[in-house]
C-alpha cells in the first residue's frame, strides 16, 4: 500500500493524472493500491484521476463515493455493454467527459458537503488497480480587525475550514477563543491588550492552509493624550463651527442688503427726473 498525501488549491486536472500516471507506471504490479490524500478549497473544481492504465486494457471502471455521514454511493462503466450505472444524487459530481473516453471523476464548484472518501476500482485483463482519496475541503476565512474599548485591538478569521491561527506584531496580553459552526468552520478571534502608551500600531497576522493574511491597525492610546488636551480639542472644534455659522449669517446679511439697494436706485432716479 503506498499513502502519497497530496494538498492542492486550485486543481489542474492535466497535472493531477500525470502525477497519477507516474505513480503506475513506476509500480507495475498486477494489482496495485494508492492512497492520497487530496485537500481542495471550497468553489474551486476538483479532478479525481483513476487509474491511468491504456483505456483499451480497461473493462470495468467503479467510483465508491462516502461523504460524510452520508451511505456509499457509486458510479460506474462497463466497457463490453458500454453501460454506464449511476445511484449518487448529487449532481455536481459527474465524470471528466465520458467514461469510454477518461475514467476520471470530476467534483463541480467543491462544497463542504463533498468532504469524504472517493474510491476508484479499475479493473483489467492484466490485473486490478485501487485508487483512494481522501478529500477535505477547505473554507478561506474572512479575516477582520477592529479597534475596541481600553486599548484593545481585536482580529477575528470567521468561517475557516479549518480553523486558521492568529498571532500578533508586537505581541500584547492576548485573548484567543473559538467558536465552531454547524457546517463544521470555525471562527478564532484574538483581542489584544496593549497598555503601553508607546504602541500605536499593532499587525495580526491570520495563518491559514489557504493563504495568509495580515491585517494593520493603528490607534494612539489614550494614556498619550491629556484631558487638558482633548478639551482644547473640543473648544477648537466648537470654535470652527461657530465662526462658520458667522462667515454664512455674514454673507446672507450681505446679499440680502446689496438686493434691496438695487431695488431701491430705480425709484430714486424716477422721483429726480419728475
Amino acid at each position: 500500500m503506498l499513502l502519497i498525501p497530496i494538498i492542492i488549491f486550485m486543481p489542474d486536472s492535466g497535472n493531477s493524472c500525470m502525477d497519477e500516471k507516474q505513480i503506475i507506471q513506476d509500480n507495475s504490479f498486477p494489482s496495485e493500491e494508492v492512497n492520497t490524500m487530496l485537500s481542495v478549497e471550497m468553489g474551486s473544481t476538483a479532478v479525481l484521476c483513476c487509474s491511468s492504465v491504456p483505456l483499451t486494457t480497461l473493462e470495468l471502471i467503479t467510483w465508491k463515493i462516502t461523504l460524510r455521514g452520508q451511505p456509499v454511493c457509486m458510479r460506474a462503466y462497463k466497457k463490453q455493454t458500454n453501460e454506464t450505472s449511476n445511484n449518487c444524487t448529487d449532481d455536481g459530481i459527474t465524470w471528466v467527459s465520458r467514461p469510454d473516453l477518461s475514467p476520471h471523476l470530476q467534483i463541480n464548484a467543491v462544497a463542504v458537503a463533498h468532504d469524504g472518501n472517493y474510491t476508484c476500482e479499475a479493473a483489467t485483463y492484466s490485473g486490478y488497480f485501487l485508487l483512494r482519496y481522501e478529500l477535505q475541503v477547505l473554507v478561506r476565512p474572512e479575516a477582520n480587525i477592529f479597534l475596541s474599548k481600553n486599548q484593545t485591538v481585536v482580529c477575528e478569521a470567521v468561517a475557516g475550514r479549518p480553523a486558521a491561527r492568529i498571532s500578533w506584531i508586537p505581541a500584547g496580553h492576548c485573548v484567543t477563543t473559538k467558536e465552531g459552526h454547524s457546517n463544521g468552520t470555525v471562527t478564532v478571534r484574538s483581542a489584544c491588550r496593549y497598555p503601553d502608551s508607546n504602541v500605536s500600531a499593532v499587525t495580526c497576522l491570520v495563518s491559514h492552509s489557504t493563504g495568509n493574511k495580515s491585517l494593520s491597525e493603528v490607534f494612539l492610546p489614550s494614556g498619550s493624550r491629556s484631558p487638558a488636551s482633548s478639551l482644547l480639542i473640543i473648544l477648537y472644534v466648537k470654535l470652527s463651527v461657530f465662526i462658520v455659522v458667522l462667515v454664512i449669517l455674514g454673507f446672507a446679511f450681505y446679499q440680502k442688503i446689496n438686493a434691496s439697494s438695487k431695488i431701491r436706485s430705480p425709484v430714486l432716479e424716477n422721483e429726480t427726473q419728475t
